[in-house]
């Protein structure tokens, strides 16, 4: 049976990411690969990358699942993790699938990320969503997730003043 524990706000995404990652006793220079949408997934891929950067272990993003187009994830002094333009060479340890490819119009199938986990046997699979993307997209009986992170952001207030 699946554990499920409530949690809230942006810790209640970073904590248990950094702790399921420390739980796979990782060697420096192990990898790290998160796979996203340009623009949208990749301010979350740059906190997850920041909550474990004191582990040592080699970060990339991929855009969509074009594995040409990696680029390494590094920290920037005074601003924080950031993908470079550098090109990367990928054996990862960690496949980490971020929610927006499994958005409506997304060039992305769940067929499609299955056989990326199966390339990369070995790498376990996390999978970071809002609002049940994953699930509403039904990518949970396809795709080998050991772990889903799914946060929910509702309510959303808008609070605007008339000058």
């Amino acid at each position: 049976m699946a554990e499920h524990e409530p949690l809230r706000g942006i810790p209640g995404i970073l904590r248990p990411y950094k702790e399921y990652i420390k739980s796979l006793n990782l060697g420096e220079g192990d990898q790290v690969v998160y796979y996203g949408c340009v623009g949208t997934c990749t301010p979350f891929v740059e906190l997850l990358a920041v909550t474990i950067r004191g582990l040592h272990l080699r970060q990339a993003f991929v855009p969509l699942l074009d594995e040409e187009k990696a680029h390494a994830i590094h920290d920037v002094p005074d601003i924080g993790m950031q993908a470079s333009g550098k090109p990367v060479v990928l054996s990862p340890n960690v496949i980490v699938i971020m929610g927006g490819l499994a958005m409506p119009l997304m060039p992305v199938t769940k067929e499609q990320v299955r056989d990326l986990a199966a390339r990369h046997s070995g790498a376990k699979v996390v999978g970071v969503c809002f609002q049940n993307m994953f699930e509403r997209a039904g990518w949970t009986d396809t795709v080998p997730f050991e772990l889903v992170i799914n946060a929910m952001i509702e309510p959303i207030t808008v609070t605007r003043t008339e000058k």
